[in-house]
């Protein structure tokens, strides 16, 4: 028995009218439970077979039919351009000799054909059908027309088949077809399955519950990581400072925190599960070491300010870091900047940090784009050009997944 299959995507499931859909259900259960996100569109022949309700209820989504659809007086457009734009991965599971007639020859009659003939996204088909109609001419020739457009095939396997009959037509098991296209979505990535821990934004200090100590950050650098990553097959904890930025993505586990001390908390928690862990927030280095409980009314003088440290959470995490472990971090200067972040690297015991100059145009808080260097633990460094932080968060990827145990 092998690892359980991990598939943090947008899955569109399309289901067709064969009696293997009564097996749907549990192919929802299964992508859910490898962390995909679910949306079924039935034809309209696999009513006969398998209820929406039970797929809606288990995928969490209304389970869909018609492209105009009606009901107690209203009118949806069901979008079929923006469910396969929404779409990670097509699947269409069964797949019929009559479906993939249809997807051969471009016909469009009902929502999940024309799903099918939008979908840009990498598309999967497990058929189902007796063996003598998969043998048939039309449907070798209808499956090869398919597969040299891309379409990746599943199956079908030996066995037991509605007819009574044994031989080859039957859909591959939900579990297998769930594992095929987790391992065909994440061959090559290096990320895929692996556990990562990142950090973004600023965090907020509190003097009084209406001000506080804080910085320029956005968070935008932090959210390109962990979208980046999940992207690559990576499974994300995101700790999130207080940013106005969102992330939609079934591999981003989201916790929101506004202070330092609460951030410190949501890494210690997280870190000892993770493969990798980058730290880009740009956490408060002082606190208010007493914030007021109301708010400080203006006066004649100025109230006294007194400060007190964070908590280092870098600097705890090199100390706890453990062997296989990869742990990143940031550092903004603006002076002596190789020097500084060299000397944060090895204090911290860091295997890499990313540098930011404030002196460089374009690059640091709030921008779209980002000019960085990465340097090692071995000293050695890649001065990247001004670039957008979704390219910068590649090359950040592609420098730690060397890191990785067991890189090649």
């Amino acid at each position: 028995m092998g690892a359980p299959a991990v598939l943090p995507r947008r899955v569109l499931l399309g289901v067709s009218g064969g009696i293997a859909a009564y097996k749907a259900p549990m192919l929802v259960r299964a992508l859910v439970k490898a962390g995909a996100q679910v949306q079924v569109v039935l034809s309209p022949a696999a009513h006969d077979f398998v209820s929406p309700l039970v797929l809606s209820t288990l995928s969490g989504r209304p389970a869909l039919t018609d492209l105009v659809q009606k009901e107690e007086g209203t009118t949806t457009w069901n979008d079929h351009v923006h469910l396969a734009r929404w779409a990670d991965v097509l699947l269409i599971a069964p797949a019929t000799a009559h479906t993939l007639a249809k997807m051969a020859h471009g016909l469009c009659d009902n929502l999940l054909m024309a799903c099918w003939l939008s979908a840009e996204c990498p598309a999967f088909a497990a058929p189902a059908m007796d063996m003598e109609m998969y043998r048939a001419p039309e449907t070798t020739d209808n499956l090869a027309r398919l597969t040299a457009r891309g379409l990746h095939l599943i199956g079908p396997e030996d066995g037991e088949l509605a007819s009574g009959l044994a031989g080859v037509g039957r859909m591959t098991e939900p579990e297998d077809i769930v594992r095929r296209v987790a391992e065909a979505m994440n061959a090559g990535s290096p990320w895929a399955g692996k556990r990562m821990l990142i950090t973004a934004g600023p965090t907020h200090e509190a003097i009084d519950p209406v001000r506080f100590i804080g910085n320029s950050s956005s968070g935008k650098m932090g959210f390109a990581l962990a979208r980046e990553a999940a992207a690559q097959g990576a499974i994300v904890e995101l700790i999130a400072g207080p940013v106005a930025l969102a992330l939609d993505h079934p591999a981003v586990h989201r916790t929101d925190v506004v202070s330092a001390a609460q951030m410190a908390a949501a890494a210690k928690a997280r870190f000892a599960h993770c493969d990798v862990a980058i730290m880009s927030a740009a956490v408060a280095d002082w606190r208010p070491a007493h914030a007021a409980a109301e708010k400080m009314k203006k006066g004649t003088s100025l109230p006294a300010l007194e400060l007190e440290p964070t908590e280092d959470i870098l600097a705890w995490m090199g100390g706890q870091k453990q062997k296989g472990q990869v742990l990143a971090g940031f550092a903004l200067e603006t002076d002596n900047e190789l020097a500084h972040a060299m000397g944060k690297l090895q204090r911290k015991n860091l295997d890499l940090i990313v540098l930011n100059s404030l002196k460089d145009a374009g690059a640091g808080f709030g921008h779209d784009t980002n000019k960085v260097t990465l340097v090692g633990a071995d000293k050695n460094t890649e001065e990247l050009p001004l670039m957008t932080k979704a390219e910068v968060a590649r090359s950040i990827l592609r420098r730690i997944a060397i890191l990785l145990p067991h890189a090649k």
